[in-house]
């Protein structure tokens, strides 16, 4: 008894080979030439049987698979089974691959079963040929499928079944799967497809939500989960039990699960959030007609949901199928497999073995080069302030990773030095002065970059001024509020405005803007520089809305308190526990890695949602913290050090240690 395979380095395919290396006889399996590399690599997987499995070269868009005429003739009447399983199993493949995969190759596969007289032609095709019947659909049903076949992968395999039932002048059996997942022993899949469309969205709300926290979401319709392991061993099975032949089989579980109940199992086994409330799909039903077809054409609410399903990796069409309205009977195949010991396994069981595998091999975020080089090699990286602190620290960096690094600050001198500092660690660094609170020197260094650089990839606003001095000491200072708003809002803005054009023309481009932690505690005695920061964050948020679909993106880090020159001047800081420039330098490198919208601490988050939740509690706090810090004799209008360097007392040290990085 010999066989003949195709598809058979896919994934139901290698393992259908597997089982039937169980049994005796030679094994034909078709082999496009480009896949000859991945025939080999299963041979060792198959081992000492491997000698059984013969490659026949072939292609399924050819007629009779494009087998030679001299393979033809050693084929004929040598195989009792024709197994079809080469297909596209790929709801994102386009309607031309997916006719002439399902479609063309079927009729190809029937041409060639006829020619080397198969014994028996068995077609793995699947239950979207049943398009979306509403109801349960039998095995001995077929031309009741009219439902959902306007989408080409269920019009084709609802197409190459027909092609069998009415031209096949073979015996044959049809197999129709339910959505194949991982192997239940394992976990092991080729790829994500099906449920695993939604693991990365299940993932995204591990990382935002705890696990205890309740959420609201769709019943959904009807599921049929099957894994590879059942699904190959009853295809072997029911392949060889005696008497079957014009039978169609569903390889589908018994007990349907709903969707919602689904993602619920999956979420618990990524320790995510589970759906405590699910709508069932009927209640929508009440709404009136004329509100969902205003919805779903409504423009702007698509190109959000684009976007969204974008970032979650989830296919626009998979959300046709969420209210799946068939249930599949397997009566017949359940009946044919009584008497053994292949059965679908509960979902429970092994839910955890398919979201670890996906977890661990399949996350599309594992094949992200996450490294900084990754992100800026060769690339022009502008950094202001970049003399020193934050910005040499982050200039240091960029350039170690490989990136053409800009630096910018007012003191030639100190840049130089900078610059030669950086240089040391290799790379290409270069040193421009400029005082960017000053316009034309600023307009000035944005037209010299563009025109020594031809653009720039990468901006980090990092130059700065801050002032300490609570609002009682600064009534006859409003020269201060104008100083900082001059450097800290105005020119990040004249200076980021000017290098967007060579963005947008280069099609990509991100803006790393450096915000404080002051700006989400509203931290006292800094409120021109708090004022200042927070007009720069709300410009940034209105740009990255303005420019979401044009390639730039941006980035805002509340830098907690950190030790750089610019704190000097306020010695209490002195006996505080502060970041350091190179703790402030990962943070710049995770902005530019990943492109977040927001960096922070805890602390920080933890400090905005305080002001939300309890307004007043967060108001009492950071006065008693104003009152436990004095003002420096500095922001009194003193110019001596003596009074300057007075330590904080006990209770100050203890409580800055307690919210560390907070501006005080």
């Amino acid at each position: 008894m010999s066989y003949f395979v195709t598809g058979a380095t896919g994934f139901i395919g290698r393992r259908l080979v597997e089982r039937l290396l169980a049994r005796s006889g030679r094994i034909y399996v078709l082999v496009r030439p480009q896949s000859l590399a991945k025939f080999e690599a299963l041979r060792e997987r198959w081992g000492s049987q491997a000698g059984r499995v013969v490659p026949v070269a072939g292609d399924l868009a050819e007629p009779n698979l494009g087998i030679a005429a001299a393979d033809l003739g050693k084929l004929k009447g040598r195989v009792r089974h024709l197994f079809h399983l080469a297909a596209v199993y790929d709801l994102a493949a386009s309607a031309e691959d997916q006719n002439t995969a399902n479609v063309v190759g079927t009729d190809h596969a029937i041409q060639f079963a006829e020619t080397i007289r198969a014994g028996c032609f068995h077609l793995v095709s699947s239950i979207a040929s049943a398009g979306l019947y509403p109801g349960t659909f039998r095995e001995d049903m077929f031309e009741e499928a009219t439902s959902g076949l306007d989408h080409p992968y269920f019009r084709t395999k609802h197409d190459s079944e027909g092609l069998v039932r009415h031209h096949c002048r073979r015996p044959w059996r049809i197999y129709r799967p339910g959505i194949v997942v991982g192997d239940s022993r394992s976990g092991a899949i080729d790829k994500s497809d099906g449920p695993y469309y939604f693991f990365k969205m299940i993932q995204k709300l591990r990382r935002t939500l705890p696990q205890w926290f309740p959420l609201v979401g769709l019943e959904g319709g009807y599921i049929n989960l099957v894994p590879v392991d059942f699904v190959t061993a009853a295809l072997d099975h029911l392949a060889h039990v005696e008497g079957e032949d014009g039978q169609c089989f569903h390889l589908t579980d018994p007990r349907p699960r709903r969707v919602g109940e689904v993602l619920n199992l999956f979420a618990r086994a990524g320790h995510a959030p589970t759906m405590a409330f699910r709508i069932e799909p009927r209640l929508l039903g009440a709404v009136p007609g004329i509100v969902t077809q205003t919805l779903a054409g409504y423009q702007p609410l698509q190109q959000v949901l684009d976007t969204v399903l974008r970032d979650l990796h989830i296919p626009r069409d998979v959300l046709r199928f969420v209210n799946w309205p068939t249930r599949f009977d397997a009566t017949h195949a359940q009946r044919l497999l009584a008497d053994t010991d292949i059965r679908v396994p509960p979902l429970e069981d092994y839910a955890w073995r398919l979201w670890d595998y996906w977890e661990r091999h399949l996350d599309p975020e594992l094949s992200l080069d996450r490294s900084l080089a990754g992100a800026v090699r060769d690339k022009v990286v502008v950094i202001t302030g970049g003399s020193s602190g934050i910005g040499l620290a982050a200039a240091k960096r960029c350039a170690e990773a490989g990136a053409r690094v800009i630096i910018a600050a007012r003191d030639a001198a100190r840049l130089e030095a900078a610059r030669a500092e950086i240089a040391t660690h290799g790379g290409h660094v270069f040193a421009y002065p400029c005082d960017l609170a000053d316009y034309a020197a600023c307009d000035a260094f944005a037209a010299r970059v563009l025109a020594e650089h031809g653009g720039v990839d990468v901006l980090v606003n990092n130059a700065g001024r801050s002032i300490r001095r609570s609002i009682d000491l600064s009534h006859d200072r409003f020269h201060d509020f104008e100083r900082l708003m001059q450097l800290n809002y105005y020119a990040l803005i004249r200076l980021t405005m000017a290098l967007l054009p060579s963005m947008l023309a280069r099609g990509h481009g991100h803006v790393v803007n450096i915000s404080s932690i002051g700006v989400l505690s509203n931290a006292p005695r800094f409120s021109g520089y708090v004022a200042s920061k927070a007009a720069m964050e709300a410009w940034t948020r209105c740009a990255a809305a303005e420019y979401a679909d044009r390639g730039v993106t941006f980035t805002i880090i509340n830098m907690p308190l950190v030790r750089t020159p610019m704190i000097a001047p306020t010695r209490i800081y002195e006996q505080m526990p502060v970041a350091t420039p190179e703790e402030a330098a990962d943070m710049i490198a995770e902005a530019i890695i990943d492109r977040p919208k927001r960096i922070a601490t805890r602390l920080g988050l933890a400090a905005e949602m305080l002001h939300l939740a309890a307004p007043r509690i967060t108001e009492v706090i950071m006065n008693t913290a104003f009152r436990m810090f004095p003002d420096s004799v500095a922001a009194g209008g003193a110019k001596d050090d003596a009074g300057a360097a007075r330590p904080p007392n006990q209770e100050a040290v203890i409580f800055a240690s307690i919210l560390r990085g907070v501006h005080w």
